[in-house]
């Protein structure tokens, strides 16, 4: 009944606003797995991406925002959402959003509701926090999650993935001998160290998936151009998610051996132990060892790997572009394209995402509103469930009251050069819950008990453990300054904003539907 309310009253308001006409901006929405800000734009001197450059040149580039836990289930619940982890209940790989917070509105589902008509294809939710079905109530039409339309000239890819020789031999023998699935092919694969972390094979760009998730999203472009209806299209790329694969083309952009390492590689001097973890993720591929440090050679091959996924992808991204330019959409579209967090590539001594520091929150934010002139870089605190409010007011569409992000339409304006005075990320380790503040110079983490049954706790008081960095001095958090009494005003401050956020956050999950 309270969703079926919120929904009416959205129509409602659509309906009474002579604000929301005919003319409301289509929306390409973009999201690219893993994706630190590894990009020329972001001052990279290596990325090779003129694609993200041109969209960069006619956008608001967030040059701090980040994702609200560095993990793909919870980052994506909270960003489509625009409610932080604390409130969808999402913290991990399994839990399905509308089971546990069925009350739940989606940024697509809010503008379907309010006269978009939703089309999607690829990674946008986490599959295994919604439906089948991508979140059917998402989505005007079925999203195309399975069923890609690869490049013909070539086997489809193994597991949606290889096309290695050596994979493709093998799956004929698995399929030969009666394993059906994806989980029991896999299994087998691994048996045979067939996982591997990286590929690059001399393939077309749609033998792989994300090269296929480019064509259907230039095909939805194409087919919802010129409808009476607004369009919202969102696009999922899956790379630089690990493995590393892509064509060989954009391997051969880098040179290995001039790629430089993670400068530093150990922990934080003062820092908790359990704030890190063993880089699992990475370790479950073929040829990664099963613990200790990770050698120097494949270190560098999995650098190249990442810069190759990224430009594989910056390809795809122009494809999207080129085709709102053939359909003249592109003085019409708003486009945002962001990454659901960072990645870690060797700093502080660890891989892959699933902690609360810079490399694992900060992740890319480009949007591009045709209406509006400002263009540039905005270095403010920024939240990914701030998308969900900017889109609302961009579209004319009323944001439901309950969100937690704020709207970034006075920045993009130029009217304000901050919403907030700092982002919010989380991550837990066991019966600690770690609340990261990012403001524009420090970074304050306080670990929390948990209460029993998992919630967090309501107060600093809790607190087991404090860490604190200054980036202007101290780039690569090489030491906590938490004890450091010359920080005790900064620390106080922090301390400050972080009661206030979690009482405030306390207060609203009270205040939701039971």
């Amino acid at each position: 009944m309270i969703k079926k309310f919120l929904k009416l009253s959205s129509i409602s308001l659509l309906i009474a606003s002579p604000a929301l006409a005919a003319d409301r901006p289509n929306i390409l929405f973009i999201a690219v797995d893993d994706l630190k800000p590894l990009l020329s734009c972001y001052g990279d001197p290596i990325a090779k991406t003129p694609n993200f450059d041109r969209l960069a040149e006619r956008s608001i580039v967030f040059t701090n925002s980040h994702c609200n836990q560095a993990v793909c289930g919870p980052s994506r619940a909270s960003l489509l959402t625009g409610l932080r982890p604390d409130r969808t209940k999402v913290h991990d790989l399994k839990t399905k959003t509308r089971e546990v917070t069925p009350w739940v509105v989606t940024l697509p589902e809010q503008l379907k509701n309010n006269g978009y008509t939703t089309a999607g294809v690829g990674k946008i939710y986490d599959p295994r926090s919604v439906d089948k079905k991508s979140d059917a109530p998402s989505w005007s039409r079925p999203f195309i999650l399975h069923n890609l339309k690869y490049n013909s000239d070539f086997p489809e890819p193994v597991l949606g993935t290889y096309q290695g020789k050596q994979q493709h031999e093998a799956l004929e023998k698995i399929e030969a001998s009666g394993t059906k699935g994806y989980g029991p092919t896999r299994k087998k694969l691994e048996a045979q160290e067939l996982h591997r972390v990286t590929e690059a094979e001399d393939v077309a760009d749609d033998a792989y998936s994300d090269g296929a998730i480019a064509r259907h999203g230039v095909e939805l472009i194409r087919e919802l151009s010129g409808k009476d209806k607004p369009f919202f299209v969102a696009v999922g790329f899956k790379k630089p998610h690990l493995p590393f694969i892509a064509p060989k083309k954009y391997w051969d952009l880098y040179e290995r051996e001039s790629l430089p390492l993670a400068e530093f590689q150990k922990k934080a001097s003062d820092s908790p132990e359990y704030a890190y973890h063993d880089s699992n993720e990475l370790r479950s591929y073929a040829g990664i060892p099963a613990e200790g440090d990770i050698p120097e050679d494949l270190q560098r091959e999995l650098i190249h790997g990442y810069y190759a996924c990224v430009s594989y992808i910056d390809t795809q991204l122009g494809l999207l572009l080129d085709e709102l330019d053939k359909q003249s959409l592109t003085d019409k579209t708003v486009i945002v394209l962001w990454g659901d967090h960072g990645w870690h590539l060797g700093d502080h001594g660890i891989w892959c995402k699933h902690t609360n520091y810079e490399q694992a929150t900060r992740s890319p934010l480009f949007i591009s509103v045709p209406s509006i002139k400002t263009k540039g870089t905005n270095a403010s605190p920024v939240e990914f469930i701030d998308i969900y409010p900017t889109l609302c007011e961009l579209s004319s569409t009323p944001a439901p009251a309950n969100l937690d992000g704020r709207s970034l339409v006075p920045v993009l304006e130029g009217k304000e050069k901050a919403i907030r005075d700092y982002a919010v990320s989380q991550f837990g380790r066991g019966k600690r819950m770690g609340y990261g503040l990012r403001g524009t110079r420090y970074r304050y983490v306080v670990w929390c008990k948990m209460n029993q049954g998992g919630t967090p706790v309501d107060s600093i008081n809790s607190k087991v453990d404090e860490e604190l960095y200054d980036y202007q001095t101290d780039p690569l958090e090489t030491k906590n300054l938490a004890a450091d009494p010359a920080q005790a005003e900064v620390l106080k401050k922090f301390r400050d904003y972080t009661n206030e956020f979690l009482s405030e956050q306390q207060k609203r999950i009270s205040q939701e539907p039971k």
